[in-house]
């Protein structure tokens, strides 16, 4: 697994983070997983932008991505909910996310989930605040998406490998494989009944698509961000290590309730 002392080559630093936030909404979308219709609008607007307002309102149709936005951003004084470093503390994890206060995450928990839960799921999400969860992706994924997602699909019996598939995943790229990339991924596993980071595998991850990609300048040995095997982003070494840092926090608090 790479370290977050490793160095590589720069990263390719997303325009605005409505452009970021393309890029990582992308994957779920083409899937038809996550927000509207709206699959070739991302895809354009992660490659080549142009069009900021109309990206703006496709990413408050959002409904799982959008609240937390709003909260990083309120609890740090930022006005946009697609400030860059906003976008970046939900997608990856970074500072922001130290900001927001457990009651005020609470709260923002209890006001969409509560009515969708009977009592005792909804006891079991409303100590995850205070446990140390925090509004980042990586939370959604393993503590939310469990009760409210996967139970309600009946998708249980895959549940490790769709949790697997929709949190940000990192590795180092390997080679190029036509439009795919074949990367060493650091998988989400479960031992003795408990969540953990797996070790390295090598993957094919789709990366262009009619000779356009998110990560257009990747080289081999660059570490770069997945969601739902697609790849979204190359990671600095301090994204990296946010991303490590965020997702091994939240793999331990939803560990307390597995």
């Amino acid at each position: 697994m790479p370290t977050p002392t490793e160095t590589a080559s720069g990263p390719a630093v997303p325009t605005s983070g409505s452009v970021l936030f393309a890029r990582y909404a992308f994957g779920p979308n083409r899937l038809g997983y996550c927000g509207p219709d709206a699959v070739e609008e991302l895809f354009g607007q992660g490659t080549v932008g142009g069009d900021d307002r109309a990206l703006r309102e496709l990413a408050r149709s959002f409904e799982g991505a959008w609240p937390y936005l709003e909260l990083i951003a309120q609890a740090n004084g930022r006005a946009d909910p697609l400030d860059q470093r906003v976008v970046e503390a939900y997608w990856l994890g970074n500072a922001l996310l130290k900001a927001v206060r457990p009651a005020y995450f609470g709260a923002s928990l209890a006001s969409r989930f509560r009515p969708r839960l009977r009592p005792e799921g909804w006891h079991w999400l409303a100590d995850k605040p205070a446990a140390g969860a925090v509004p980042v992706h990586a939370f959604h994924v393993l503590d939310v998406f469990p009760r409210i997602g996967l139970l309600r699909s009946g998708a249980v019996d895959r549940a490790l490998e769709v949790m697997d598939s929709c949190r940000i995943r990192w590795g180092r790229v390997l080679e190029r494989d036509g439009d795919w990339l074949v990367v060493n991924v650091v998988p989400l596993a479960l031992a003795g009944g408990r969540l953990e980071l797996g070790p390295a595998r090598p993957e094919r991850v789709q990366a262009w698509r009619d000779g356009v990609a998110f990560v257009e300048d990747v080289l081999p040995g660059d570490i770069i961000a997945i969601h739902w095997s697609w790849a979204c982003d190359r990671l600095s070494m301090e994204q990296l290590a946010g991303l490590v840092t965020w997702t091994t926090r939240e793999i331990a608090v939803a560990n307390l309730t597995i």
